[in-house]
């Protein structure tokens, strides 16, 4: 997929980090973007977009990208549960990498993302 043809949802609660992953998408020529704050409106705004691709934060509240994931598998429209997802989070620990693996995200990028990493992480998603 061109990438100036994708549509990505960002899922992040601190509004600066969002921001930052804006201009950098937005480097990379992608135009579609849309945001939330929480995985609570993330799930809405899935459901009504259909990303291409979801870029998600890990440690949110109220619901955290990890219980966001978990509620987007378990949707009843296979093409949403289905979404793409790509985790974003400065937390490297083993146990946040043991529980995001079994959710079948395509990539795990270390905050604040480097423009190469993201821009890797996404093509590769989105083949």
């Amino acid at each position: 997929m061109n990438l100036t043809k994708a549509r990505i949802l960002i899922v992040d609660d601190d509004r600066l980090m969002r921001s930052l992953i804006v201009n950098g998408l937005r480097q990379l020529g992608i135009q579609d973007i849309h945001e939330s704050d929480d995985g609570t409106g993330a799930l809405l705004s899935a459901s009504k977009l259909q990303p291409d691709l979801i870029l998600t934060d890990v440690h949110m509240t109220p619901m955290n990208g990890l219980e966001f994931v978990k509620q987007l598998r378990a949707l009843p429209n296979a093409t949403i549960s289905a979404s793409k997802v790509i985790f974003m989070s400065a937390d490297t620990s083993k146990e946040t990498l043991t529980a995001a693996l079994p959710l079948g995200i395509l990539g795990y990028i270390v905050k604040p993302p480097k423009l190469e990493a993201l821009q890797a992480r996404i093509e590769a998603a989105l083949r």
